[in-house]
C-alpha cells in the first residue's frame, strides 16, 4: 500500500524510532468550518520537526504526520476515552483549543460518523506506520526505544496550574520503559540546570502507552517541552500577530544539544 502524501517515514537502522505527531498544519479542508484557521493551528507543536531534525543523522527512524491535531489527534485513545480522567484535556477530534476556545463555527462540529472517517483516514495509517517500523527495527535489534516528541505553551491555566517545567518526561508512571533508561534520561535533565519532571502533568499519551511494552523489549518515552525552552514564547497566550514565533536556531541550540544527548543515550542504552 502506498504511503499517504501527508505521512513521512524516514527509515534508519539505529534502535530508535522517533514519532512526531503534532507539528502538522494541514487542516484537511476544514478551513471554512473553523472559527479561524489561525485558531485551528495555534496548538501545533511548533518547530519540533526542526528541533529534532538531527535524529536521522543518528540513524533514527522518523515518522511524521502533516495533518493538524485539529483534524484528529493521533496521540489520543482512538475510542475517545480520556487519557487523564478528571483533568481538562482535548479529545480525539477536538472541538476546542487548549484554552477552551471553540474551534468550529456553530453547527460545524464533526459528527460521530465523521470522526470514524477521520480515524480510518489518518489515525489508523499513522499507527500502522509506527507498528511496521517497530517490527522492522525489532527484527534488527534485541530492544528498541520509541521516543515521542511534543511541546506546549508554558502557561495554560485550563490544563495545569502555574508554569510547566521546561522538560516533561513521561513513561506512563514507569510502565512504558525499563527504569534504567528512565533514570539515564532523568540524569541528563537534572544536569541541564533547567526545570524538569518525570511523570508530572504529562505522563505520555496513547502512543507511549500503547506501544511502550518493556516485556516485548519496546521502550517508549514521551518528551513534552515547554515552548520557552526553545523559542521566544510570548508571556500572554498569543495572537495572530505574534504566534507562532519564528524558529531561531541560535536560541534553540542549547536545548537541541540536550535533546541530541538524550537520543544518543537512548541508542546507546538500546544497543547494550
Amino acid at each position: 500500500m502506498a504511503t499517504p502524501s501527508w505521512l513521512t517515514i524516514t527509515r534508519g537502522t539505529a534502535p530508535l524510532l522517533v514519532s512526531i505527531p503534532h507539528t502538522g498544519i494541514d487542516l484537511a479542508g476544514l478551513d471554512s468550518r473553523l472559527a479561524s484557521t489561525w485558531l485551528g493551528r495555534r496548538d501545533c507543536d511548533w518547530w519540533i520537526d526542526k528541533l529534532y531534525d538531527f535524529a536521522t543523522e543518528l540513524g533514527a527512524t522518523v515518522v511524521h504526520t502533516a495533518i493538524s491535531r485539529t483534524v484528529i489527534d493521533v496521540n489520543r485513545d482512538p475510542s475517545g476515552v480520556s487519557l487523564y480522567p478528571g483533568q481538562a484535556t482535548t479529545s480525539l477530534c477536538p472541538t476546542d483549543t487548549f484554552d477552551g476556545d471553540p474551534l468550529y463555527r456553530m453547527g460545524e462540529e464533526p459528527t460521530p460518523s465523521e470522526i470514524d472517517q477521520r480515524r480510518e483516514a489518518y489515525f489508523v495509517p499513522y499507527h500502522a506506520a509506527l507498528r511496521a517500523e517497530i517490527d522492522r527495527l525489532r527484527g534488527m535489534h534485541e530492544k528498541i526505544v520509541l521516543y515521542d516528541c511534543h511541546s506546549i505553551r508554558s502557561v495554560l491555566p485550563r490544563l495545569f496550574e502555574g508554569t510547566l517545567p521546561v522538560f516533561n518526561l513521561g513513561t506512563n508512571d514507569g510502565r512504558s520503559t525499563d527504569p534504567s533508561l528512565e533514570e539515564r534520561v532523568a540524569a541528563i535533565l537534572a544536569g541541564t540546570g533547567e526545570s524538569w519532571v518525570v511523570n508530572g502533568r504529562f505522563k505520555g499519551g496513547w502512543i507511549t502507552r500503547s506501544f511502550g511494552q518493556p516485556q516485548n523489549r519496546v521502550h517508549a518515552l514521551q518528551m513534552e517541552l515547554s515552548n520557552r525552552g526553545y523559542m521566544r514564547e510570548p508571556s500572554e497566550k498569543g495572537a495572530p500577530e505574534n504566534w507562532p514565533v519564528p524558529y531561531d536556531a541560535t536560541y534553540a541550540a542549547p536545548i537541541r544539544a540536550t535533546l541530541k544527548t538524550i537520543l544518543e543515550t537512548a541508542i546507546d542504552w538500546a544497543g547494550r
